[in-house]
């Protein structure tokens, strides 16, 4: 991406700064450096003002914040030197009465301790603010988690054309993130979730020794970081041999409600409307009490963001929002069912960004 698609999106924080009558901002969340200056490494702090700009970081970076960021001033410590020292002896020059911090990513510990040491400067707590703009993907963020779609798909087909019976959960997890890492992921999004038979029925399962021939199916739950860190989230269920028949009953009820779901997707729905329009379809098919989490969430540079699907969400769509929507149905001591696809706000509607199929459970080989 740009330097100026990270000067647009330090634009609209300040604006947003304004409107709000916030405080400079240092900014701690690693994400939200990158969002806001390109950076892609860690340990390192953005205060961003109407007359403030400046990075600091450590030795370390130097080099790779000429690199990736050069238009942004940056301040190095070295080893002798702790990040809230470094702070307090940087900050005051900056003529601040206040700073707002980001206390969804700043431990207490440290909070404290600045305060302590930048007195007479106010320490805020101003979090959300950054993670409001990133809800709203720009042009080259979509063609991000494009790729990062792409790279998950691929790696699936091809762990999926690799995959013998004998194999366990782990194994074919391992070949799943090697292949999206073959076809150009930086990473996999999170452990895959690969759960064989009834440990279908745990929607966080941890893959673990069981093999594919214990059953005759699998949950797969996985996702692809792209070169520039944004991510995709997907769910399939693989058969190996047969479907027993309560779990293909329950597949038909859970591709129902997605498809619910996605239907109601629009600039202007409200999310907790978009989730009980997949949940609806669960409750009366007698599943409601199987299906406990909420139905999607954003995707981007975390896994996940804002909005949220569920029955509290506050959230509203907006074009440019990209979501997932995921209905399950878990049935404890048989096997679980989730279907999960990632999808992008549009003016008038939604496109489904995800493409392997699903109107039938995938077969293995």
């Amino acid at each position: 991406m740009s330097t100026d698609r990270h000067a647009t999106h330090r634009s609209k924080l300040l604006s947003l700064i304004r409107r709000n009558a916030a405080s400079p901002l240092l900014i701690t969340n690693p994400r939200n450096v990158t969002y806001l200056t390109g950076f892609t490494g860690e340990d390192t702090y953005l205060l961003i003002g109407p007359q403030q700009l400046q990075l600091f970081s450590d030795s370390r970076f130097e080099t790779q914040l000429r690199d990736e960021c050069p238009d942004i001033p940056a301040e190095i410590r070295t080893a002798r030197t702790l990040m809230p020292d470094f702070l307090a002896n940087l900050l005051p020059k900056f003529n601040l009465k206040s700073v707002g911090i980001e206390s969804t990513s700043m431990v207490a510990s440290v909070r404290d301790l600045l305060a302590e040491k930048l007195k007479p400067i106010e320490i805020l707590s101003q979090p959300g603010l950054v993670e409001e703009l990133r809800m709203i993907k720009d042009a080259d963020e979509i063609l991000e988690l494009r790729a990062a779609i792409h790279q998950a798909e691929r790696g699936f087909e091809l762990m999926r054309s690799l995959l013998i019976t004998d194999q366990t959960e782990r194994q074919a997890s391992h070949d799943l993130e090697h292949g999206m890492r073959r076809f150009g992921a930086l990473r996999a999004a999170f452990e895959p979730i690969i759960a064989v038979g009834d440990r279908a029925a745990l929607p966080h399962y941890r893959a673990g020794l069981r093999t594919f021939q214990e059953a005759g199916f699998a949950l797969v739950d996985w996702g692809a970081v792209s070169g520039k860190g944004y991510h995709s989230d997907l769910t399939r269920i693989l058969v190996t041999s047969k479907l027993p028949p309560k779990l293909h009953q329950i597949y038909g009820v859970v591709l129902k409600a997605q498809l619910a779901g996605i239907a109601a997707i629009r600039p202007g729905a409200r999310c907790q409307d978009v989730d009980a329009a997949a949940r609806k379809v669960i409750e009366e098919a007698g599943y409601a009490k199987y299906f406990g989490h909420g139905l999607g969430h954003g995707i981007g540079l975390d896994i996940h963001e804002g909005p949220r699907f569920s029955p509290i969400s506050g959230d509203e769509l907006k074009a440019g929002m990209t979501v997932t929507v995921e209905p399950g149905i878990y049935l404890p001591g048989i096997g679980g069912v989730r279907i999960e696809d990632d999808i992008l706000v549009t003016r008038d509607g939604h496109e489904v960004l995800s493409s392997l199929p699903k109107e039938a459970p995938f077969a293995a080989g």
